[in-house]
């Protein structure tokens, strides 16, 4: 009997892995021969000899990889390890980076590359390597049964997850065939809906704090993604579950049923990636904005949904004063996330292969450096953006104040992100630094009132922060200290217990608040505050 380790590289140890299950439990189901499998799962943040000692720890006979661009430039270094420690194994890559670079992995430490999907593919080749030494490109060319599917959900997953991220695939494939990316070019398929509701189920009551839904469009079938959101809504759960969903394929019926989701158990990441037609048209993405924008306000409206919606900087035809249209654009929709991401030039994507005037990193994640419609100088700006948008917004920090400021003087989402970034960039200095240093900056903003601003950041801190005394600059001055006490004494009897000291504050304006501590939105993250005249 071969020992197999399959090992799993996640970019986060929140993150947990659903490939390598699915093919330990596709070995068990497929495989003619008995196979000891086991799973290794890790991190990049990880030292590489602390990986190549837990892989090796089993003394395994097969070592497979999943390869993504986030672990794969760390994989040769990793491989040189690994035989040194483990001579005679026999290295197997799959996924989505070594499917489409068969041959650079080849060269790199692979004896063998599994191209394109992995359930018939691996347990065969677990087989064959008792007949076959020599290394190639294996690919399984079988068709699934459509109603085929794989429940990697055993004892030993459970075990594992340790309340970290879980993730579940209902469907495989995507209906549209966007050139950036690798998840439509066959379609979809779809699992049965009855083995999706069980796996579902299992989920809610393990002890994963977010399960994320792989599938690339969850909403390409509406009736079937209404009658799966409507089992999500029905749960005794506190779970929280997350889909990548296209905004304008929401009919009616299903942003009804939406609105009585309860309050963060539904999280929608919804990819508008641009608001510039042309590059639309040039990604062959296809996407009604309007109707888009509509659908997201709808899912908005009632407050009990988390949006996180994508635009992607460096498409095709679309410069950087486009791209501030779209940005702004995709900022007055008020989703709770705003993710500004960058193009990458993925192998296997129509992008890479025909767009030969974009200048990108070899290594990856094959990242935009240029191209003829953004300079250097460009994506200078754009990350700079990016930089503060993440650090502030993207975390419901300083929302309040960011708000004040885009209403009192009135400068253009684009240009105050950016603007920030350049002025204060977030290096990984304290949160209190990081606070103090943006205050500097926004005060100094013509038509931006110091105090009414410092008002807002209190406010802010307060909500955004659980046990930990604001910075300096936000405390209130010693002869204000009885007005405090006085506010404390009035939260403990609304509250009915002992509060800090500092979750009670008197408010630049004179007006007092304090901020419920076990009171936090499951929306938003943040704690609720009480106002007092």
């Amino acid at each position: 009997m071969s020992r197999t380790v399959i090992l799993a590289i996640n970019a986060k140890y929140a993150h947990s892995s659903l490939a390598v299950w699915v093919l330990a439990e596709s070995v068990r189901r497929y495989a003619e021969f008995p196979h000891d499998v086991r799973i290794a799962e890790t991190n990049i943040n990880q030292k590489v000899n602390e990986i190549a000692d837990e892989t090796a720890s089993h003394m395994p006979d097969v070592v497979g990889i999943s390869v993504y661009i986030w672990n794969a430039g760390m994989l040769p270094g990793l491989i040189k390890v690994l035989r040194e420690r483990l001579p005679i194994a026999v290295f197997v890559l799959g996924g989505p980076e070594a499917s489409h670079n068969a041959e650079y992995w080849l060269n790199h430490g692979a004896d063998y590359v599994l191209e394109g999907e992995g359930e018939r593919s691996f347990p065969a080749l677990l087989d064959e390597l008792s007949r076959s030494k020599s290394g190639f490109a294996f690919h399984e060319t079988q068709d699934w049964p459509p109603d085929e599917y794989i429940d990697p959900y055993a004892e030993a997953y459970f075990a594992a997850l340790n309340n970290r991220i879980a993730y579940i695939e209902t469907s495989r494939g995507c209906p549209f065939t966007c050139a950036f990316c690798l998840s439509g070019s066959s379609g979809v398929r779809f699992f049965p809906l009855s083995a999706a509701k069980e796996q579902i189920r299992k989920l809610a009551a393990s002890g994963a704090r977010t399960i994320k839904f792989v599938d690339r469009t969850f909403n390409c079938n509406p009736g079937r993604a209404y009658e799966l959101f409507e089992y999500v809504i029905s749960l005794d759960t506190t779970r929280c579950f997350h889909f990548e969903v296209a905004a304008d394929l929401f009919d009616a019926r299903t942003l009804e049923l939406l609105q009585t989701a309860p309050p963060g158990r539904i999280q929608l990441e919804a990819g508008l990636q641009s608001f510039y037609e042309p590059a639309l048209k040039a990604s062959s993405r296809r996407t009604d904005l309007s109707k888009a924008e509509e659908n997201i306000r709808m899912l908005l409206r009632n407050g009990n949904i988390h949006v996180h919606v994508d635009l992607i900087a460096g498409l095709p035809h679309e410069r950087l004063n486009d791209f501030k249209d779209g940005f702004d654009r995709a900022y007055a929709l008020g989703a709770h996330t705003l993710q500004l991401g960058f193009l990458k030039l993925l192998h296997g994507s129509a992008l890479r292969e025909k767009a030969t005037s974009i200048v990108f990193t070899k290594e990856p994640p094959y990242e935009i450096i240029s191209s003829p419609w953004l300079s250097v100088s460009d994506l200078k700006i754009l990350k700079q953006a990016e930089n503060a948008l993440q650090r502030t917004y993207n975390k419901g920090r300083f929302l309040s104040a960011l708000g004040y400021v885009l209403s009192a003087a009135k400068p253009r989402p684009f240009e105050l992100y950016s603007a920030l970034g350049e002025a204060v960039p977030h290096n990984g200095q304290p949160l209190g630094s990081y606070a103090g240093q943006i205050y500097e900056y926004l005060s100094k903003i013509p038509g931006v009132d110091p105090a009414a601003l410092l008002d807002h950041m209190i406010r802010d801190w307060l909500r955004m922060v659980k046990g930990n005394d604001m910075p300096a600059f936000m405390k209130a001055e010693k002869t204000l200290e009885k007005r405090r006490k006085q506010i404390t004494e009035h939260a403990e009897r609304i509250l009915c217990r002992r509060i800090r000291r500092y979750e009670a504050v008197v408010l630049p304006s004179g007006m007092g608040v304090f901020v419920d501590s076990e009171n936090r939105d499951p929306v938003t993250g943040l704690y609720s505050l009480h106002f007092l005249e």
